[in-house]
């Protein structure tokens, strides 16, 4: 039997042999011991911080995102032998997929998202903020990693999935992080974290692996920590009330298990095309991962003349599902995570049976494909309905955390709005409709007491990942009983590791600070044109003050037939009566374009080329006999990987450009972006 090694201090750490057993969910065979028995919490905390934090913070976004990016493709060629392994915990290699490939796909993702951050340790959030008259004054937010060390306790149903998926996000943003498993599962998450090692990838520090249990670890929390917590709503609220945690207002993220329902329209009468998607998506959701998913459906809400319909379209799916060990062709659904998950499945079905009849499924009479159902942690899906849901409290307060739902009716979407809010706060909902209107009502009274609102319908069904699937760039969690928190989000994920302080001072020392040129600040010339510069040689500030050019009548009618843009504001002398209007007025575009004929150095040199425009104002009109200028800053530099070896090393400037006119005059203002060559092409 294998002793499960815990990672502490930059060392493995074997299990004691008198630790808690785990069991194969197939077969019931014990494979494992798991205990933490020897770890000293408050030295791993301290070795995080100390270690694993001072290095990450000293690396760039995108030396972070690159590190994710390596572990991913690592963990991507190891991923056979985590799927021999994930086979103990009874999933399928369908539900297998989801947590393996899934979790490493989590990593890919935040990977990307280096490109939306600085190549700094710091990111700068939003715009500056002018705070005086004269400009000499200026406030904008800076975000910093926090020193201090997250801590992942998660849920037995994704071992892989709910490690990576955390982690990424927490080393992305410069933070180390302990990873606490649920026990039950421990030895998958143990399998992968000893690979994460022996890769070398990550910095010293940066993970740690608490196999047993990590009972007091909280005490040791502080100020600057950062605390997620995934599973039932009561063990979260029990961590939450931590004296120590609440004393530190140390951030805790809950993403609790709940109440999830799916709705189907009205108009998805049998025969269209979104009943058979919405019987197809209520049957995954039953049987993946045997139902143990915490954004699985719960609540299936039907239109009350539909309930027969779906209740023997959703049989006759149901009863195509084979029961056993995966590792046998044609099974569709394995075990749950242990017998213990059986139980306590069990007795809360046995609750909610006081106020609803089981229509499909038994609790004890049904068939194993290649496994002794005594033996392992089997159990068939089980479809309940209840023909009362406004009078049964039991089927929106109580979860069978496995393969099971509860067919309810609804009268018109108003009753459905209030059902799927009865659940007092989910993770996701999914209503299956072709009715814009419909889903238009539902999603804006329903979304207060959601996480997530999935619209189902033939036009996205191809390509949409379905109602239980938690996506890296989109926030997953959900108000109330969800737990109130929110992990993942893109870059809304990484903000929660940060700590964003506001920042004052004059406009040359923000832009030091931020190295983003903030308007107003000092600028720097030369005798040299600053598209003659290579990445590395440009400078934030660097700046080009071109000479004039007077707007001409013929420049005005010119642009018109060039761009074929003859709005009437431009072209017609007859039609400026009641308007902003003097005459007619040069457009926008042809100001812009002309402050690039102004400011571009036409000769062949490191701007390789025009990457796009952000940000365009026009702030006052330009008549035919106004002679603008340009100002154009070098604001911000960001740095591109190379794709491949014949790949040219480059990045992208970001330029301030200021038109003014005769009188000084702002008329004009934009940032433009150029792709610009780097000096050393290493």
């Amino acid at each position: 039997m294998i002793l499960l090694q815990n990672y502490a201090e930059g060392k493995f750490h074997p299990s004691t042999p008198e630790g808690e057993v785990l069991y194969n969910a197939i077969t019931g065979e014990e494979i494992a011991v798991a205990s933490s028995k020897g770890l000293d919490f408050d030295a791993m905390m301290k070795y995080a911080r100390s270690k694993g934090g001072e290095k990450l913070r000293k690396m760039t976004f995108h030396e972070r995102g690159n590190m994710l990016k390596a572990l991913a493709l690592h963990l991507l060629s190891k991923k056979e032998d985590f799927y021999a392994i994930s086979a103990w915990t009874g999933a399928t290699r369908a539900d297998s997929w989801i947590d393996i490939e899934g979790g490493i796909g989590n990593l890919f993702a935040n990977a990307s998202l280096r490109r939306q951050f600085p190549d700094l340790p710091y990111y700068i959030d939003g715009e500056t903020v002018p705070l005086s008259k004269g400009g000499s004054f200026s406030g904008h937010h800076i975000m910093v990693p926090k020193e201090g060390v997250a801590i992942h306790i998660n849920a037995y149903n994704f071992p892989i999935w709910g490690m990576l998926e955390k982690i990424a996000v927490n080393l992305l943003a410069g933070m180390p992080a302990i990873v606490k498993p649920a026990t039950v599962t421990s030895f998958l998450t143990e399998a992968v974290v000893r690979e994460i090692v022996a890769s070398g990838i990550l910095p010293e520090g940066a993970l740690q692996l608490i196999c047993g249990s990590a009972r007091g670890i909280l005490d040791f929390v502080g100020s600057s920590d950062v605390v997620t917590f995934t599973g039932s709503a009561s063990t979260g609220v029990m961590l939450k009330s931590n004296p120590n945690l609440i004393a530190n207002a140390t951030p805790f993220n809950m993403e609790a298990d709940s109440l999830n329902s799916s709705i189907l329209g009205k108009d998805a009468v049998p025969g269209t095309p979104e009943f058979d998607l919405f019987i197809k998506e209520v049957r995954k959701e039953m049987t993946v991962k045997c139902g143990q998913k915490c954004t699985a459906i719960r609540r299936i809400m039907v239109p009350e003349h539909l309930m027969e319909d779906v209740q023997i379209a959703l049989g006759k799916e149901l009863s195509k599902t084979v029961i056993g060990n995966p590792a046998v062709e044609g099974v569709r659904m394995g075990a749950l995570a242990g017998k213990g998950q059986v139980k306590e499945v069990r007795e809360q079905v046995q609750k909610l049976l006081k106020t609803a009849q089981l229509v499909y499924g038994d609790l004890d009479n049904f068939q194993v494909t290649g496994a002794d159902k005594d033996k392992g942690a089997f159990l068939s899906p089980l479809l309940l309905r209840n023909d009362h849901p406004f009078d049964s409290e039991e089927i929106h307060n109580i979860e069978a955390f496995g393969p099971v739902a509860t067919l309810i009716p609804y009268k018109d979407i108003a009753d459905a709005i209030t059902l799927a809010k009865m659940g007092k706060g989910s993770l996701c909902c999914s209503i299956v409709t072709h009715d814009p209107v419909l889903a238009r009502e539902f999603v804006v009274n329903a979304a207060s007491m959601h996480g997530r609102i999935l619209v189902l319908d033939r036009d996205c069904a191809k390509e949409s990942t379905g109602h239980g699937s938690p996506l890296p760039l989109l926030v997953h969690g959900g108000p109330g009983r969800a737990g109130g928190g929110e992990e993942m989000g893109g870059k809304r994920g990484v903000m929660h590791y940060l700590q964003r302080t506001a920042i004052q001072g004059s406009p040359s020392m923000l832009t030091h600070i931020t190295q983003v040129y903030q308007q107003g600040g000092k600028t720097q010339e030369s005798d040299i044109h600053p598209f003659r510069k290579h990445f590395e040689e440009l400078q934030i500030g660097d700046t080009l003050i071109t000479h004039k050019r007077t707007v001409t009548e013929a420049d005005i009618v010119n642009f018109a037939n060039v761009s074929w843009d003859h709005f009437y504001a431009h072209t017609d002398h007859t039609s400026l009566e009641g308007t902003l209007f003097e005459k007619p007025v040069a457009h926008g575009y042809f100001i812009l374009s002309a402050a690039a004929g102004l400011f571009v150095d036409a000769k062949k040199g490191p701007v390789l080329l025009n990457y796009g425009l952000e940000e365009c104002r026009f702030l006052k009109p330009m008549y035919a006999g106004a002679t603008i200028g340009v100002k154009l800053t070098c604001k911000e530099k960001i740095g591109q990987d190379k794709r491949d070896e014949t790949d040219i090393a480059k990045g992208i400037v970001k330029w301030l450009v200021e038109v003014t006119d005769e009188t000084g005059e702002l008329v004009a203002i934009a940032t433009i972006l150029t792709m610009v060559k780097k000096l050393n092409q290493q």
